[in-house]
């Protein structure tokens, strides 16, 4: 018998048990987008928190982006694409100090963030700027799934593992996928994993289908 997969994520796939962990609450801070020369944005939740403000105010200022998928939501939403990153927010460094230090950039955010990439910038001189457009909360969902044993569960960040553990354990039967290594530094002491090779969602599942058998 195939071993159950369990998803926890803000988002959802056919061939798994899609569990909600975080719902997300947007937030609107004032933003006088015209002092920035440069947005950072490392989630497709930004992209989302932005259509509260006026488009023509921010769309034309271009977006270093994590990741292929982000910056397809945001180009998808008429953004402008700067440079793409790998997927992982602490190889942004590497991307903002191409960039002159005369750029002014606009780190649109989650409240809670795993990377320290934006405070090692601004300690080497760039100047960055940094907004709150949403908070993540555990959902009552994601805490209430009833885990089959022998399971594979997938974790997008490490907050879903942090809510799952508020009322789970990970047994040790389970096989365990997560996305990036952020997200794999963030589970129990023990706990083995498989790093996706892509920091999406379909490269998740590719992995947890080679672990079914």
């Amino acid at each position: 018998m195939k071993r159950q997969i369990y998803l926890f994520a803000t988002s959802k796939h056919p061939d798994a048990i899609s569990s909600r962990s975080l719902e997300v609450r947007f937030l609107k801070p004032q933003i006088d987008f015209t002092k920035y020369d440069y947005l950072i944005i490392t989630s497709k939740q930004t992209v989302k928190a932005l259509e509260q403000y006026k488009k023509e105010e921010f769309i034309n200022i271009q977006a270093l982006c994590v990741s292929v998928k982000t910056a397809a939501s945001y180009e998808n939403f008429g953004g402008k694409i700067l440079e793409i990153g790998d997927g992982y927010g602490d190889n942004l460094v590497k991307n903002i100090k191409e960039k002159s230090k005369d750029k002014k950039w606009l780190y649109l955010r989650a409240e809670f963030i795993a990377s320290d990439f934006v405070e090692r910038c601004q300690n080497d001189g760039y100047d960055i700027d940094e907004e709150i457009l949403y908070v993540s909360e555990c959902s009552n969902e994601g805490m209430e799934v009833d885990v089959k044993e022998n399971s594979i569960l997938i974790f997008t960040s490490p907050s879903s593992i942090e809510c799952f553990l508020k009322t789970h354990t990970i047994g040790l039967d389970a096989k365990v996928v997560v996305i990036g290594r952020t997200t794999a530094a963030s589970l129990p002491d023990g706990i083995e994993c498989k790093i996706s090779e892509k920091t999406s969602i379909e490269s998740c599942m590719e992995m947890a289908f080679s672990l079914q058998a």
